[in-house]
């Protein structure tokens, strides 16, 4: 059972785990965990070359600010609002969306989510690996990449398959620890090496665009996650706190750390983890070694949330395995793909991670659209097949990939006309959220609105 403070205990092992609610009884978590486990996970260097990057796209001080505020929030309050539905249904963010997509349609979602927990679980470890490896180099040991990977993913597997208990844990008590060290290590970096290159021309509105795309996609990747880490908040919670706390954590690890990025980025040679961690050690002086310390466990954080979201949606996706088995399989998928991909990791990755943003964004417009804007009757249960709503997810995804798309892989038409500005996640998310609404409105004309915020 979950207490209100620390816990160490084990979250149910069998599936029905996540495929029904938690009971009543345990619905016993603390407030505050809703906070810490919307800031932690983004606590590393994908922040700061997020900032970096901005630079390197053309964006100088004033545009790259004004980019990382409405960047931000764009992709941060679809996440937030869907913080509130964890603890009146009492199911993972995934499950839940099964009221809107039907038990069938909602495991081509789940699955892709599966798979993108999978690639950011190795996204996190490469950097994270090769700073432990610097950090015992200080030291004169050795060790070789694929044992550092190893006692990392080692790690984190083990905390999922804990689960949900000691994963909320690690981001209150790990991510403290690294606010404190990475926010001091900061502010040391940006009095020795800070400043913003000058633009050599104003950003174009196709560049910023693009830009506010990347940063909206920083905190939009977490929508499917959210409220596996409020379902054991008691039903009556108040919604409003819920949206409010996670909305704090995921702007309060989000825009501090990009803008770090956007005023050291003078002093970095290339938007790169390793280039980011190298520069960090180096402006950090003496505290180098803590900033390598701290990268390597930062991935503990994102990756135990990472292998225990991806356990969930194995599950969700219909493959009825324990709970235990599929956060075992996910981490050693995640150890493999980041084995077999790291001396690639930019061309690799990159272009996958952003493609894949493409399903969250229409998915997560229904599932808001169904909670906040269509409701239910009482007594209603979830569709047990393939719903309307899971076509409109179908239809949109394929839609605004085919049309919007910008990446190494491929760019779409529209696109293209609009000078490489990525749109397509705005696109997706009220395309598919406003056609879901009407569909059901119209086949329901009667419905009361359960969802809404006090």
């Amino acid at each position: 059972m979950a207490g209100r403070g620390w816990t160490a205990a084990m979250e149910g092992t069998g599936a029905d785990a996540v495929s029904q609610p938690v009971p009543a009884a345990r619905k016993t978590m603390r407030l505050d965990r809703v906070f810490w486990s919307h800031f932690s996970p983004n606590l590393g260097p994908g922040g700061w070359v997020t900032g970096v990057l901005l630079v390197h796209l053309g964006l100088d001080a004033r545009s790259g600010l004004l980019a990382i505020l409405v960047g931000n929030l764009l992709g941060a309050v679809p996440v937030a609002l869907a913080a509130a539905i964890g603890p009146r249904t009492g199911l993972p963010q995934m499950e839940a969306s099964r009221r809107a997509l039907g038990r069938a349609g909602l495991r081509l979602p789940a699955f892709l989510n599966w798979i993108y927990c999978i690639g950011w679980d190795a996204v996190n470890n490469v950097p994270a690996a090769a700073a432990l490896i610097a950090l015992l180099a200080l030291g004169g040991g050795g060790l070789p990449f694929p044992l550092a990977l190893g006692l990392l993913a080692a790690v984190q597997m083990v905390a999922s398959i804990y689960g949900h208990h000691v994963v909320q844990a690690l981001q209150k008590y790990l991510g403290g620890l690294l606010l404190v060290v990475l926010g001091a290590v900061g502010v040391l970096v940006l009095a020795r090496t800070g400043g913003v290159p000058a633009a050599a021309h104003p950003p174009s509105v196709a560049t910023f665009v693009l830009a506010t795309a990347i940063l909206a996609s920083f905190n939009l990747s977490w929508a499917s996650y959210s409220s596996d880490y409020t379902r054991y908040l008691p039903a009556d919670s108040p919604p409003g706190r819920v949206v409010w706390l996670a909305l704090a954590g995921l702007l309060g690890s989000a825009i501090p750390f990009q803008l770090l990025g956007l005023l050291t980025a003078g002093g970095i040679g290339e938007a790169s983890p390793t280039a980011v961690i190298g520069s960090l050690q180096h402006g950090a002086g003496p505290l180098g070694p803590v900033v390598l310390a701290a990268i390597a466990l930062s991935s503990i954080t994102g990756n135990s949330v990472n292998d225990n979201t991806a356990s969930y949606s194995l599950i969700s996706a219909g493959i009825r395995v324990p709970r235990v088995a599929a956060a075992i399989v996910t981490a050693g998928l995640g150890y493999l793909l980041a084995v077999a991909g790291a001396g690639r990791y930019a061309d690799l990755y990159t272009s996958y991670l952003v493609v894949t943003l493409y399903w969250i964004a229409p998915w997560i417009g229904i599932v808001l659209a169904d909670w906040y804007l269509v409701g239910r009757r009482d007594g209603e249960s979830d569709p047990p097949g393939w719903t309307q709503g899971a076509t409109i997810f179908l239809v949109t995804a394929v839609l605004t990939i085919a049309l919007f798309s910008v990446s190494d892989l491929y760019t779409g038409p529209v696109a293209r006309l609009l000078g490489g500005a990525d749109i397509g996640y705005y696109v997706g998310f009220l395309l598919a959220g406003l056609w879901y609404a009407a569909a059901a409105r119209a086949s329901r004309p009667a419905l009361a609105t359960t969802g809404t915020l006090p």
